[in-house]
């Protein structure tokens, strides 16, 4: 049979499995390789081999998960270094799979990228923290979920304009802006969005930008009643 380009890639990933004093042997119901280790009961091992990291590899090894105690997946490695096997993402996917990943280079040599392993990702409280943050500090839902290409109604978005709508009637003092924007001070004092002007010393007004802004999302201001949202 003539060798085909993942073929090419079963005699080094073979000779790394037997190395962890496994006994393998390729194609066995379906699987690209199979390797046994000597113990009882005995622990099985199941390599699938891919010209490039692709979803279908990742879709197979899923489908190994339950008649195996390990998954690798091999690729080939790619010239300098660039492929996706050595993109971070795709790393980190394999670790919360539980996947080993190869990379197989064309003089033989094969790279464990990462080890097969049971992994749960180390929890980052101050994300998890601005994300529930951001939840309780918005109000309703303004936002369409997949909208990715459009300024977003952020809660910080909100509080700035309804900073800009209270001053729309005149300027102001921050502390007289905190019932309907609790971050008022902050608000104003960086002024993100340049919506605000300092008139004098703590008191501030609303700029030409500021007004602009009204009129842009006039749908979303404080108090804008639901169906003129709808017609928006």
């Amino acid at each position: 049979m003539e060798p085909t380009l993942e073929t090419t890639l079963y005699p080094p990933v073979k000779r790394f499995l037997e190395s962890l004093g496994l006994e393998a042997k390729g194609e066995i119901r379906g699987c690209d390789i199979v390797a046994l280790d000597g113990g009882e009961p005995v622990a099985v091992v199941i390599a699938e081999l891919k010209e490039t990291f692709t979803l279908e590899l990742v879709l197979q090894a899923v489908e190994r998960t339950a008649a195996c105690d390990e998954v690798w997946l091999a690729v080939r490695a790619s010239k300098r270094g660039r492929g996706r096997e050595n993109d971070s993402r795709v790393k980190k996917l394999c670790r919360y799979l539980g996947f080993g990943l190869l990379s197989v280079f064309g003089s033989g040599r094969v790279e464990a990228l990462v080890e097969p392993a049971p992994w749960r990702p180390r929890l980052d409280k101050k994300r998890r923290s601005r994300i529930v943050d951001e939840h309780r500090k918005r109000k309703g839902d303004p936002v369409m979920g997949g909208s990715t290409r459009l300024p977003q109604m952020t809660a910080y978005r909100q509080q700035a304009l309804a900073c800009a709508a209270a001053l729309a009637a005149g300027p102001a003092r921050p502390r007289d802006l905190k019932r309907a924007s609790p971050d008022a001070p902050k608000i104003l004092q960086r002024d993100v969005y340049g919506w605000f002007t300092r008139v004098e010393r703590g008191v501030y007004g609303l700029s030409e930008g500021g007004k602009a802004a009204l009129l842009r999302w006039k749908a979303d201001l404080p108090g804008t009643p639901p169906e003129a949202t709808a017609a928006a």
